[in-house]
């Protein structure tokens, strides 16, 4: 195990001083090593150092401008930042370097779905989704972006699914409600506005929606 790696293993153990010390003679000794660079940012994000870790990305990227791992390092402190359009850029870039990874396409994805841009968010999140269906939050988002798109049937197969994986994921219950009351059944809304609250007593979305249910079931 190389010094990149040792440092990896200590970043993912919780000591960053270790992993720092290594990475710096990894650098010492072979300062042309822009995976050493990349780590050592990835190690400064963790600590929120953002600039610093934004010049060593930078600094592998001049290395090797194909290092995919600084792309997408750079994306998530863009990301973190709210700057969504360097964020998308960045990952854009780390994907077309070969890091396909389900975590990139949900970064990817999650980005236009901040910037209201549902169209561009489905398909990346969609891939995220297949590439690592254990990932509630990706389903979450995909189901969510389906819903904002009226693609209603898919978005309630796709919250079923989060609910596979999380029974007691209640904002997918709730959405769920919305489907049906759009369907303009109500019983089955709010039914699934009940589940909701079971699960999270104070979900106000859901408390609203299933009184305004109520009282269009009353006036029928």
């Amino acid at each position: 195990m190389d010094k990149n790696q040792q440092a990896v293993k200590e970043m993912q153990e919780g000591d960053l001083e270790a992993a720092a010390k290594l990475l710096n003679e990894a650098i010492e000794e072979n300062p042309d090593d822009p995976v050493a660079y990349t780590n050592f940012g990835n190690l400064l994000a963790a600590v929120k150092e953002d600039d610093k870790a934004i010049r060593f990305f930078d600094k592998a990227i001049t290395l090797e401008g194909e290092t995919a791992a600084a792309h997408y390092g750079k994306g998530n402190i863009f990301f973190n930042r709210d700057d969504f359009d360097n964020a998308i850029d960045a990952y854009q870039t780390a994907l077309s370097y070969g890091l396909k990874q389900a975590d990139v396409y949900y970064m990817l994805g999650f980005s236009h779905y901040q910037k209201g841009d549902m169209s561009r968010a489905l398909p990346s999140l969609q891939r995220s989704a297949e590439l690592n269906p254990q990932d509630v939050d990706a389903l979450f988002y995909y189901a969510l972006t389906l819903a904002q798109l009226e693609l209603v049937d898919q978005a309630m197969e796709a919250f079923e699914d989060v609910i596979k994986l999380d029974p007691k994921h209640a904002d997918s219950y709730f959405n769920l409600g919305v489907a049906y009351a759009y369907k303009e059944e109500g019983e089955k809304a709010v039914e699934m506005f009940d589940k909701a609250i079971q699960i999270q007593p104070d979900h106000v979305l859901s408390q609203n929606g299933k009184r305004q249910i109520e009282e269009q079931l009353r006036q029928q």
